[in-house]
């Protein structure tokens, strides 16, 4: 790796970090204007949830649970996002319980770890944040579509991250060989996972499909993720995380939001922050690079390609 070229998505990186938690504070600072919103009960809908066991993955879970969602966690010791052995294990366990999918919450991933591979050799951010959640999702649409209705849509909503604007996505180097950058990356992977969720709520679109998809900012949240930061950055962290970074509760609030809001009925292809939608970064919508980086993520995992059956 270039000595040179490090410390340019590093930068990149923290910096976006930096303007997240200045909006973060100043949002803080303002008075509420409405009442946290109240959210329609779930009883005999079945949810996934990826990362479930800590962080923002739980305060999800907890918060559906308590609508009354049968929530099945998805975590390291059920089903190891890194390898595509596993996630298709774990797709044949849900399978045999013979039930219905109504949410999908692709929430786990790791953060700027140093440079490794998965089981299947993918460089770990690249294979677990994105191919992991790309493979459990396509594994699982067929059940999502079976539950899906024309006035109650399936739902997945996949976590993001503002890092994502200033991600680079190099279809030629997916794997980040030619100079590793745990900060670039990291942004890689989030910028990937919102592709996606365009790509899929296009094919979603196309097929007649009642299952929409879209994509979640949580802002800067107080969680384990933060762990292979510098230590000066985890010391600030320490520091300041009660006034300056979210709760996971405040964290998970968006994706609850767009897994049970009615005000997402129907609503696909949206990048939400603070239950708003918002414009992500403008290389989101190149739909060639979405098609493109469909394409090749079908090929890794080994799947067929549907887009190619979308006329």
């Amino acid at each position: 790796m270039s000595l040179l070229s490090a410390p340019v998505p590093l930068l990149r990186v923290y910096w976006i970090g930096l303007l997240v938690i200045l909006h973060q504070l100043r949002h803080r600072l303002l008075p509420r204007c409405s009442p946290a919103p109240v959210f329609p009960t779930q009883n005999g809908k079945v949810a996934i949830v990826t990362g479930g066991a800590k962080g923002i993955g739980y305060q999800t879970v907890k918060h559906l649970a308590r609508l009354g969602m049968h929530v099945i966690i998805v975590e390291f010791l059920y089903c190891d996002l890194a390898s595509m052995k596993s996630i298709r294990q774990f797709v044949q366990r849900f399978r045999a319980k013979n039930c219905p999918l109504h949410v999908l919450v692709n929430n786990a991933g790791v953060m700027l770890v140093p440079e490794r591979k998965t089981e299947d050799g993918f460089e770990e951010h690249f294979g677990l944040n994105y191919l992991g959640h790309f493979l459990l999702t396509n594994l699982l649409l067929d059940k999502l579509r079976q539950s899906g209705t024309h006035s109650h849509n399936a739902r997945i909503i996949t976590v993001s991250s503002a890092t994502h604007y200033v991600g680079k996505l190099h279809l030629s180097d997916l794997q980040s060989r030619c100079s590793y950058s745990p900060h670039g990356a990291y942004a890689q992977s989030k910028l990937a996972l919102v592709l996606f969720t365009y790509q899929l709520q296009h094919l979603l679109t196309a097929n007649g499909s009642h299952v929409t998809a879209n994509v979640v900012d949580p802002g800067v949240v107080n969680t384990e993720l933060y762990k292979h930061v510098f230590w000066v950055v985890r010391v600030a962290k320490w520091m300041t995380a009660w006034l300056f970074f979210k709760t996971p509760e405040e964290g998970a609030s968006t994706t609850i939001y767009a897994a049970v809001s009615p005000e997402m009925e129907g609503i696909g292809g949206c990048y939400l922050y603070n239950e708003e939608r918002t414009k992500s970064a403008d290389i989101a919508y190149d739909g060639e690079l979405q098609r493109r980086l469909w394409r090749e993520s079908c090929k890794m995992v080994g799947i067929s390609d549907e887009s190619s059956r979308v006329p």
